[in-house]
């Protein structure tokens, strides 16, 4: 015998995966360069040239330690590293002692839903959403209620956000930019969620925590602001990534920041280190808790997505594809061009295009297109992007 949901997750693939495998599996037959692939969100520029200098260097120059142990919450001198980085950026005075390091954002998140969760608690998602924080909340023992998209902008269907929220309610998932949907929550947005969250913090007696889940913070584009969000509500836990800014997916190295001005700081630090054991993480990696804090202030070069995005917009509304103003991040998510995503993207897949379905984002009528790709891919499909908007004339 086995734990029956276990089993269904191990077994079943999500769609993005299941559509990255049929893309290698398409390949063999016509080609790679034929197969128009943008399914997966990883980074398809190298890290900047530091990252590999400061593995090498620590590598010759610390054989003996750099693959030790570390403290569970991260080594020391890493996470003063990482508090400087956001204090110099963000006016701020956060410690080493303030942030927990974890095995990337996946990590961070599963951390913070597990130390905050209590009998009966209950956490909100905003459509669309990333598929992965229903698994999250499930397995910390939680139920995870969806708040339905604003179709036209993405931005909060604030009605349909306070219909949700009760006294069950331990805290709400924020992702800006945001993954499916390149949006990025305005300041006004944010401020407006602050006064609803303190207003019920206060009915309920408890707080309710804002969690906000950030590994697009620095893919933002010309004229979008992406605040910051624990300035704008005390009870903010952040949860971060360097997978995509340094471009190091495989290297799975994030953090949980808990900012000391958050209720009951202390208590929920701890939690979150007691949820990082229960849940068998360790530490984080050794290598990169001191590569990445020596090059945390550096990115790899974001440009080439926006390049992607200006031509893929420009593009797509040319040939009448609604899509949202992506402000961050390296997704579209137009409309599907009948309101069946899924047939939609069937269809797509007729041309060589492979588009993510909006549905499993919690966006039926909806695709979801990476576009960190190189941009000479994008020019090719572009032809197959209008023939497959023709093809419903």
């Amino acid at each position: 015998m086995v734990s029956e949901r276990m089993r269904g997750l191990g077994s079943a693939r999500s769609v993005i995966r299941e559509l990255f495998e049929y893309g290698k599996q398409r390949a063999a037959v016509v080609g790679e360069e034929n197969v128009f692939d943008f399914s997966l969100g990883n980074p398809s520029v190298p890290p900047p040239a530091a990252i590999n200098e400061q593995a090498i260097r620590l590598l010759r120059e610390q054989p003996e330690v750099i693959h030790a142990y570390t403290s569970a919450q991260g080594d020391a001198g890493a996470r003063t590293r990482f508090a400087d980085s956001l204090n110099r950026r963000f006016g701020t005075a956060y410690t080493g002692d303030d942030l927990y390091l974890t095995v990337g954002a996946a990590a961070a998140l599963c951390c913070v839903f597990g130390a905050l969760t209590c009998p009966g608690d209950e956490f909100i998602a905003l459509a669309p959403y990333f598929p992965e924080y229903k698994v999250f909340v499930e397995g910390a023992g939680a139920r995870l209620k969806v708040v339905p998209p604003e179709t036209e902008h993405f931005q909060i269907d604030f009605d349909a956000l306070e219909s949700l929220i009760d006294e069950h309610t331990k805290g709400i998932i924020v992702n800006s930019p945001n993954n499916p949907s390149g949006v990025v929550y305005s300041r006004e947005t944010l401020k407006r969620l602050a006064a609803v969250l303190t207003a019920r913090s206060e009915a309920y007696g408890h707080p309710i925590y804002l969690i906000s889940d950030e590994p697009y913070r620095e893919i933002v584009y010309q004229g979008f602001e992406v605040p910051w969000v624990p300035s704008l509500y005390r009870d903010t836990l952040v949860c971060y990534s360097f997978s995509k800014s340094l471009s190091l997916p495989g290297e799975r190295l994030g953090y949980v920041l808990v900012p000391p001005d958050v209720t009951d700081a202390g208590d929920v630090y701890a939690a979150v280190a007691g949820a990082g054991r229960s849940l068998g993480y360790v530490n984080a990696p050794s290598l990169f808790q001191q590569v990445t804090s020596l090059c945390c202030d550096l990115t790899a070069d974001l440009s080439v997505y926006a390049r992607n995005r200006d031509l893929l917009v420009t593009s797509l509304r040319e040939m009448g594809y609604h899509v949202a103003e992506p402000g961050g991040a390296f997704y579209l998510f137009p409309r599907s061009l009948e309101p069946d995503d899924l047939a939609f993207s069937e269809r797509a897949k007729q041309f060589d295009l492979l588009l993510v379905p909006g549905s499993g984002f919690g966006a039926p009528g909806h695709v979801r297109i990476a576009y960190c790709v190189q941009t000479e891919m994008i020019r090719r499909a572009l032809p197959r992007f209008r023939a497959l908007a023709e093809s419903y004339r």
